[in-house]
Order: C-alpha cells, then sequence, then structure tokens
C-alpha cells in the first residue's frame, strides 16, 4: 500500500516546530476510522530521520482487566484505558535522558491485546508522533494529555466513508459483516460523537481530501 502524501504546508508546520524545540510531541486525534494511523505513518516516511511513533492503543486494558471490570462490551471507550499511564509516558518522553531509552506498550490488532514494552523511543529522537482518540478529553487524566503536547492535529475524514472503512477492519479481524456493522453503530459511533466534541480544543483541523 502506497503512504499518501501529507500536503507541503502540514510538513512545513511540524518543521517550524522542530526548528525551536529539540523534542516535539505531535498528537493526531480523531474518531476511529479517521486516519489517524495513515497520517501518523505518512509523517513517520517524510521524517524518517527523526520520527517516531507512539499509539495511545498501546494502552488499552488487556482483555482480562475489560471482563473483571464488566467493560468487554465497550471496549474502546474512554474508561477501557489505562490513561494514566498514557499520560505517565508522555511526561517521561518530554524528560527523556540523553542515555535513556523509554519503552512503550503496543496494542496488536491480530490478537486484541496491548503487548508491554513493544515500542522503544530513542533518546535521538526529534519528533514522536501520538495519535489516537482522547487526546483532546477533558475528562480524568485525559485532560493532562493537552499540555504535554507542542501541537495536536484533529483528523477528519467524511464520516460515510469513515464508518465503511471501520466496518471493514472488524470483518478483517474476523468479525461477521452484521456483528461489524453493529459494533461500528453501538460502539464505535459514541464514542466518535465524544471524540468530535472535543475538536474545537485542536491546534489545527487536517482533513482528508
Amino acid at each position: 500500500m502506497t503512504t499518501p502524501a501529507v500536503p507541503e504546508a502540514w510538513l512545513d508546520r511540524v518543521r517550524g516546530l522542530l526548528t525551536s524545540k529539540p523534542r516535539v510531541l505531535l498528537g493526531l486525534v480523531g474518531a476511529p476510522g479517521s486516519g489517524k494511523s495513515t497520517l501518523a505513518e505518512a509523517l513517520l516516511h517524510a521524517f524518517a530521520d527523526v520520527a517516531q511513533v507512539v499509539p495511545m492503543d498501546g494502552y488499552h486494558l488487556a482483555n482480562v482487566q475489560l471482563e473483571r471490570l464488566g467493560r468487554a462490551g465497550r471496549k474502546g471507550a474512554p474508561d477501557t484505558f489505562d490513561s494514566a499511564g498514557y499520560v505517565a509516558l508522555l511526561r517521561r518522553l518530554r524528560t527523556q535522558a540523553p542515555d535513556e531509552t523509554v519503552y512503550a506498550p503496543e496494542f496488536r490488532r491480530e490478537i486484541e491485546e496491548p503487548v508491554a514494552g513493544a515500542i522503544a523511543i530513542r533518546p535521538e529522537t526529534r519528533l514522536v508522533i501520538t495519535e489516537g482518540n482522547y487526546l483532546l478529553l477533558d475528562d480524568g487524566p485525559w485532560r493532562d494529555v493537552r499540555a504535554l503536547l507542542d501541537d495536536s492535529w484533529y483528523v477528519e475524514t467524511d464520516d460515510t466513508q469513515r464508518r465503511e472503512q471501520l466496518a471493514r477492519r472488524h470483518e478483517r479481524f474476523g468479525r461477521s459483516r452484521e456483528d461489524a456493522l453493529a459494533w461500528v453503530e453501538n460502539t464505535d459511533e459514541p464514542n466518535a460523537r465524544r471524540i468530535a466534541a472535543s475538536r474545537p480544543a485542536a491546534g489545527a483541523v487536517f482533513r482528508w481530501a
């Protein structure tokens, strides 16, 4: 799959940040299926020599904990993540020592579980791209995320296309078409509406053509 090109004006926005700071934390936020991961990969491609991607999704609670808490049917909602752990990671990345490697978890869709220590953030990395749904949420530990970012982009695309992309993603990872559509309607879309309410707090709005 070809990595889409990011418009030059947006690359210039990142370059401007990099000229003024030794390390930049860029947050990409948007509803499920909006193309956050695609944009993160495109930016990684554009700044390959200085960048790494650290998704918020690594802080999904494990399935055994979601079952214990009675939240398995709402996986992906704000309270199904270790938000305080994610904030602690961002704080470490703001103060990472020159001889320190910081390890972050990664969410693996093929097993629907987070894997601890899967991403090694190098001290020389100048651009940390973190993407997720709730970076601008003003609730619980999430409210501390915004102040730890140097810039935040709200990523959006056509809603019909977004919902179809989501359904196809769920199908790729084992759901029937019927179950995929039901999950989008009953779980993803309520989350999407909550995320959309945080849009005004973003530093900029990036819209896929």
